[in-house]
């Protein structure tokens, strides 16, 4: 049995509790409540805190950790360009990847994962391309879901592909459960989605894409024109299989395919309509933000207003450190606040950084929120200032310290 107390204990799923505590054995929590509820109920050593507050574990519901050490990689590899849109980043990203081997992608994810660890992040909804490393997975301190991800054209290497991405799914043993990643609508063939699809539904697994993240792609689909029918698909040999102006979007697109359901998690959601957005909220789809990421790659902006006059579950990622700053959620909520003033209060964000992102990966049950019987992912976390008048939730938006972390009752901070 642990128990840890601090000044206040923030459940996420009710008010914050002033002199907080919980406890947990064999990685469940067993109780919360105020620290002298908890010495009613159990005996045992406490870990206290003063000025601190207890939270649950961050959940970052979207990031690629196998291109942490991109800008190393970039480096030693003498690729200095600077890009200036979304199609020059995803030509270095092609560049750099090419040539990296197994060890590269293992050390990247081992990186990757610490340093959501030392900011406070406990489960990860991660994209996986190179499926071969897997086996890293059982020994990172983090939760959560591994995405598969999956890309192609051709008939044949598709077929192969999936077979090969969901004998990979029957052996993720570890902390982490499976998903699939079919990558974009426009970097996948209909008959390849439509596949994955049926694949999905079959063995429960649960998907997610990159959907209208760039201005390019929303022009791909209005009239096949623009870097990705020009410039992509010419460089990885899709020239064939580049279709006439559909004049729609890409949302339409997947709803009109059949390919949009419940469960489907879409990242990004830059450039959506009203219509769009509503596709979405029909199939009671969450959207993952990434809002530095958006920034980074100049792609614009998400209708967030929009989202939130729909209530559309909302949840944030930081992506890959090949398009951001740092892998700390802790930023990535910062941002989204300062980048979106007055939509949503500090508490409304803290939630959108742990339960939102638990729901958009589908581990709700286990994560996200504090209460008895649920995984001990546990935050233990300082205001980084001399607290002030406001709220604890805007105290810890202002600036955090990290000062333990637990996932699945072990402590690995």
């Amino acid at each position: 049995m642990e128990i840890l107390s601090a000044s206040y204990l923030l459940p996420i799923s009710a008010p914050p509790i002033e002199g907080g505590a919980i406890a947990f054995n064999n990685g469940v929590i067993e109780a919360v409540g105020t620290l002298k509820d908890i010495k009613r109920q159990f005996t045992a050593p406490i870990r206290e805190y003063p000025g601190a507050v207890i939270m649950p574990g961050l959940v970052n519901a979207h990031a690629h950790l196998e291109l942490t050490n991109f800008a190393k990689w970039c480096t030693d590899k003498g690729i200095t360009e600077t890009p200036s849109n979304y199609i020059e980043w995803i030509l270095k990203v092609i560049k750099c990847k090419k040539a990296l081997t197994e060890e590269d992608y293992s050390s990247a994810i081992k990186t990757g994962a610490e340093l959501l660890i030392k900011s406070g992040t406990t489960s990860v909804g991660d994209i996986l391309s190179c499926c071969n490393v897997l086996g890293v997975y059982e020994n990172l301190k983090l939760s959560g879901r591994i995405y598969l991800e999956l890309i192609g054209h051709d008939k044949e290497a598709c077929k192969n592909g999936l077979e090969a991405a969901i004998n990979k799914t029957k052996k993720i043993t570890c902390r982490f459960l499976a998903g699939l990643s079919p990558h974009t609508p426009f970097t996948l063939s209909p008959e390849y989605l439509r596949e994955i699809d049926i694949a999905a539904e079959e063995l429960s697994l649960p998907l997610t894409m990159h959907i209208a993240e760039s201005y390019e792609e929303s022009a791909f689909f209005e009239n096949s024109i623009g870097g990705i029918a020009e410039i992509l698909y010419p460089l990885a040999g899709w020239g064939a299989y580049l279709p006439m102006p559909q004049k729609t979007t890409p949302v339409k697109f997947l709803e009109n395919k059949g390919l949009i359901k419940e469960g489907l998690l879409a990242v990004h959601a830059v450039h959506l309509d009203r219509e769009d957005a509503l596709i979405l909220k029909k199939h009671k789809n969450s959207i993952v933000l990434c809002p530095r990421s958006n920034e980074k790659l100049k792609v614009g902006k998400a209708p967030v207003k929009l989202f939130k006059e729909l209530d559309i579950p909302l949840a944030l990622g930081t992506d890959s450190l090949a398009s951001n700053d740092s892998l700390s959620l802790w930023d990535e909520m910062r941002y989204f606040m300062d980048s979106y003033t007055g939509f949503f209060s500090p508490s409304e964000i803290l939630k959108i950084g742990t339960l939102g992102g638990a729901k958009a990966i589908q581990t709700e049950k286990e994560t996200g929120t504090l209460e008895k019987g649920k995984s001990a992912d546990i935050l233990v976390v300082e205001p980084a200032q001399t607290p002030k008048n406001g709220s604890v939730e805007e105290q810890l938006l202002e600036g955090e310290i990290v000062c333990s972390v637990w996932v699945k009752g072990v402590e690995a901070m």
